[in-house]
């Protein structure tokens, strides 16, 4: 039987210091000491902290996604053969990108308390908006 090096080398570690808290069977190859966990931490929080300062020096109007799909909804009813022209619906993925992922930077799907995609705001919004779009083509 085939057994790495590492995972006998932890194995003996946990026999010697009576650790009773691991399943045999379960992998161990994702435990990682409480040091690489508080510095996986450190490295989150600062992340998070710089995401948090990404729009702070934009004006409201333009780093709100509904209120930007908002600015294009008026420029589709207003000017209908401009915005056309202009291929706005292949315009607005790129657009909303950069906003979209700072709203995910936080977000992990593996999360038990996990909020679904389509309760994002962001998501809610874009879906107000493609069904406004719908609505008035046809």
């Amino acid at each position: 039987e085939f057994i790495p090096k590492c995972r006998t080398c932890r194995r003996q570690v946990r026999e010697q210091s009576g650790e009773a808290d691991h399943h045999e069977g379960m992998s161990s190859d994702d435990e990682l000491p409480p040091t690489e966990v508080d510095e996986f931490q450190k490295s989150k929080d600062n992340v998070l902290e710089d995401s948090r300062k990404v729009f702070e020096d934009v004006h409201a109007d333009f780093c709100d996604i509904r209120k930007i799909l908002l600015k294009f909804q008026e420029w589709k009813e207003k000017f209908p053969d401009s915005y056309c022209d202009a291929y706005i619906s292949f315009c607005l993925p790129k657009l909303l990108n950069p906003l979209i992922r700072v709203q995910l930077i936080s977000w992990n799907p593996l999360e038990q308390n996990l909020t679904e995609l389509e309760e994002m705001p962001w998501f809610r919004a874009i879906e107000e908006f493609s069904d406004a779009e719908n609505v008035s083509e046809s």
